[in-house]
């Protein structure tokens, strides 16, 4: 499963959004040359900006798609866009980063496909109040050993789907909905802390939780692929109503 995400956050200082609400006094515009993206697949291995653990306040370029420092195969990173909470401090490609490199992501919203009499409907997922939603992530720097290079790279956290999202994210093909970990923002800074101690660790464990649907709202919107996407533009986000999806399964927007 890959998350599909719009990262174009609307509190922007210059071309790109700072943590601004954490830092004292005013944060200043950066010159950061990053696309702005409306709509990117996981697959496409997109550049986006990153806060971690080393420079909180300060973001990053990342590539979607975390490549462990031991591996020496970049296709790796089409299985390690998102990252099972449940599992991040034992399975190998993410135990290191899950100790020692973890992030923030912070996007206007997320798209999921709901499944339905044999088509998939695209959904666009944001918080209600339309403030930024704040993803937990990973992140390594990865080595190219035959080129030199050094590319950051970064993982989404994924925890279990909450109601809403179990309605969203049915496809039958998986083990049960799924969501990114969406940190408060009281509670981010927390996911930054280093782990010094298993109560450390335990405070870690504790924020992969599903986010609370109450704060949560969603829609239809048209295709995401195929010939009659719209690609990476604003309007990608745009309403769209499926007569027979509604007919048949009531309202899924309406939380």
């Amino acid at each position: 499963m890959c998350y599909s995400i719009r990262t174009k956050i609307k509190n922007q200082l210059g071309r790109f959004a700072t943590r601004k609400n954490y830092q004292k006094g005013e944060a200043q515009p950066l010159n950061l040359q990053v696309s702005d993206l409306y709509y990117a697949s996981g697959f496409q291995h997109p550049k986006v900006l990153i806060y971690t653990n080393t420079e909180p306040f300060i973001p990053l370029e990342s590539t979607w798609g975390l490549l462990p420092s031991w591996t020496k195969d970049i296709s790796i990173w089409n299985k390690t866009l998102n990252a099972r909470g449940e599992s991040i401090f034992e399975k190998p490609s993410f135990r290191e980063s899950a100790k020692n490199k973890r992030c923030l992501i912070y996007v206007d919203g997320f798209y999921e496909y709901h499944h339905f009499k044999n088509k998939t409907y695209p959904y666009y997922i944001f918080k209600k109040d339309e403030s930024p939603m704040i993803f937990a992530g990973l992140w390594n720097d990865w080595a190219n050993s035959e080129t030199g290079e050094i590319m950051n790279t970064f993982s989404i956290v994924t925890t279990t789907g909450n109601p809403m999202m179990s309605k969203i994210h049915n496809n039958p093909k998986l083990e049960g909905p799924r969501m990114p970990v969406i940190l408060p923002e009281e509670y981010a800074d927390e996911w930054l802390k280093p782990i010094n101690s298993d109560s450390d660790k335990k405070t870690i464990k504790s924020l992969i939780v599903p986010y609370n649907q109450d704060k949560m709202n969603s829609y239809t919107v048209g295709p995401l692929s195929g010939k009659n996407a719209l690609g990476n533009v604003p309007e990608v986000n745009k309403k769209v109503f499926y007569p027979e999806l509604e007919a048949n399964q009531g309202n899924l927007s309406l939380f």
